[in-house]
């Protein structure tokens, strides 16, 4: 240990397109949406996470809200790098520093995620003084924060569905035998529901209202044997120009949503089918795990065992798991070091 050691502050981060999760001293400190709000005469951001998302689609020609990641990586350089730095300032405990203290950090990318794009990441962390930067791939964070020992020789398929990609790996022996990531998740599901809102019912609403609507009746299925409550929906009139209101039901959703999850279950199946025999072998037994903020979506779990014969099973709490699983490495890097990304 050197004489500075006790000065750097170990933080884990989950970089989402839809969510920041930051865990510090095993707790998870920061949980915001990844959106800052920009005033554009000046360029100064005047808002960031939860504050710039009451803003989004409310605010006039001089503020700008934006999503710093698009797809799982850095769109927005110069606000992403804000964005990271203002959340881990804002953690409670750095708060009382004087002065920023150098962070050895373990961050989570997409499985798909270029050279390029990897850089970007790393830089953006290392201008808020991460004097160590580890990455890690959003899948495998996912295998080890579900509690999956991914050092065993032994396969497992795992299934993260985030804001902007969906990741599918198989992973054995600390590492991923075959992946594939698709940018369909999330966020295409809430334009899938605004096209759909437009096209069924004339009903212009907004990313907001279509988020709230995946979230309240958001299904894979139009069978459910635990249904929601049909929704009430507001949003401005297409042919009148007028405010109105619409009750809208899951199976309505679970239609909106069909052709994407369709290709969700074709992306596993192609991942199934790369995978080597003996790893299949493991997986019949093991089953599929789910991950990431859609498999909350009700009945996707059904639909894919469906799809796939395979048991299917969610995460306990799926929108922390990836967190859960950087924490956890940051906390045994030594063990884990062969799943990192230097």
């Amino acid at each position: 240990m050197g004489l500075f050691d006790f000065m750097i502050v170990e933080i884990a981060m989950d970089l989402g397109t839809a969510n920041t999760l930051i865990i510090y001293d095993g707790k998870i400190v920061v949980d915001s949406p990844s959106m800052v709000a920009r005033d554009i005469r000046n360029g100064k951001i005047i808002a960031v996470g939860k504050e710039a998302s009451l803003m989004q689609g409310k605010t006039h020609e001089n503020i700008k809200t934006i999503r710093p990641l698009k797809d799982g990586v850095i769109a927005d350089f110069d606000a992403s790098e804000k964005m990271i730095s203002w959340f881990i300032k804002n953690i409670p405990e750095l708060k009382k520093n004087f002065f920023t203290p150098a962070l050895r950090m373990v961050v989570c990318i997409p499985s798909g995620i270029t050279e390029v794009e990897m850089r970007a990441v790393k830089e953006s962390c290392e201008r808020v003084n991460g004097k160590e930067v580890y990455l890690i791939h959003e899948p495998m964070a996912a295998a080890i924060g579900i509690g999956l020992d991914v050092m065993q020789p032994k396969g497992h398929i795992i299934v993260d569905i985030g804001g902007g990609t969906t990741e599918i790996a198989v992973i054995a022996l600390g590492g991923i035998v075959c992946d594939k990531s698709i940018k369909i998740a999330g966020d295409v599901f809430t334009n899938d529901i605004l096209f759909y809102m437009r096209t069924q019912h004339n009903l212009y609403i907004g990313d907001a209202s279509a988020e709230r609507i995946k979230i309240d009746v958001g299904a894979a299925m139009e069978e459910l044997e635990e249904a929601p409550d049909d929704i009430t929906v507001r949003g401005r009139d297409l042919l009148t120009g007028k405010p109105k209101e619409v009750r809208i039901a899951f199976r309505e959703i679970a239609r909106a949503l069909d052709k994407s999850i369709q290709r969700i279950e074709d992306a596993i199946m192609v991942t199934l089918s790369l995978t080597p025999p003996e790893l299949a072998a493991d997986i019949y037994n093991t089953g599929l795990y789910l991950a990431g903020g859609g498999a909350l979506l009700r009945g996707l779990d059904k639909r894919i065992s469906q799809k796939t014969d395979l048991p299917v099973f969610i995460a306990e709490d799926p929108l922390r798991a990836v967190v859960r699983g950087t924490g956890a490495v940051l906390k045994n890097i030594p063990k884990y070091r062969s799943v990192l990304i230097k």
